[in-house]
């Protein structure tokens, strides 16, 4: 299994991105997949999760509102929709998944994660 994550860039703040993190090997409807972002000089920090089915969705609360996660079945493939850019929102994004059903908390931390994309760089200049 490999995940690919493309899709950043530099935008202004207010501005929007489309990150995607596809999947090959294991179908990705099955597994909860996560967003996290490391910005310079500071901890890895989550910011999205999706769990299997779709149904439940969880945000930090920095993002709430302004993000929104997705999935396309058909094309293997987890989208992050990033609305509303900051600065502070400048970091390297990655997606990670992880299989079977962890508790709602344990979404939210990295470890949690198996398998990992190469991150994708987002910039926004203020």
């Amino acid at each position: 299994v490999q995940l690919q994550a493309s899709g950043g860039g530099m935008v202004q703040a207010g501005g929007s991105l489309r990150l995607s993190c596809a999947a090959s090997g294991r179908i990705f409807s099955l597994v909860n997949v996560a967003w996290l972002r490391q910005a310079p000089g500071k901890e890895r920090e989550f910011v999205v999760a999706i769990r299997t089915g779709d149904t439940y969705k969880y945000y930090a609360d920095s993002v709430k509102g302004r993000f929104t996660i997705s999935r396309d079945r058909a094309k293997n493939t987890v989208y992050l929709e990033m609305n509303s850019l900051k600065p502070e929102d400048t970091a390297v994004y990655s997606c990670a998944r992880k299989e079977n059903r962890p508790i709602s908390s344990a979404l939210r931390l990295a470890v949690t994660y198996d398998i990992w994309g190469q991150g994708t760089l987002v910039t926004v200049s203020s």
